[in-house]
């Protein structure tokens, strides 16, 4: 699978369907692909848009909160991101995101690589689109703690 970790055009994808989505810069002025990944102080994940969807991004933020790194998580269906009770709530937010474009102020319960329980807190989840054509969504957060 692609490294979309610093790829400019992938960044394009992400900023530019936020911004138009929420109308807000998904990153301050200046900021680049590789601060995103890098150096945000708030997760961003993505996944495809396929029938069982897959990560294709996560930041260094959200590598830290799954605790995977990006070889691991790259590849790993996102619903694995939530424990199977909780998927069918994931997929009415994920089904929600297409109809509406957009959900802000989510709050989920997630699972880590170590079985860890964290809630996700105030997310925001956006469908991701290139050229008007819908390629996944993708979704941040900045607060998340234990279960």
């Amino acid at each position: 699978m692609a490294d979309l970790s610093r790829d400019p055009d992938f960044f394009a994808v992400l900023a530019g369907s936020y911004a138009r989505r929420l109308g807000t810069p998904l990153v301050p002025p200046g900021r680049d692909a590789g601060w995103l990944y890098d150096a945000a102080p708030f997760a961003v994940l993505a996944h495809d848009g396929g029938a069982d969807p897959r990560f294709v991004y996560a930041n260094r933020a959200a590598q830290a909160c799954f605790g995977y790194g990006r070889e691991e998580l790259i590849g790993l269906p996102s619903r694995l991101s939530a424990e199977a009770p909780e998927r069918a709530e994931r997929q009415r937010l994920l089904d929600a995101v297409t109809r509406d474009g957009f959900t802000r102020g989510y709050r989920g319960l997630r699972i880590a690589k170590d079985g860890r329980r964290f809630w996700i807190e105030r997310a925001v989840v956006w469908q991701l689109d290139r050229d008007g054509v819908t390629v996944g969504q993708a979704a941040t957060f900045s607060e998340w703690r234990d279960a």
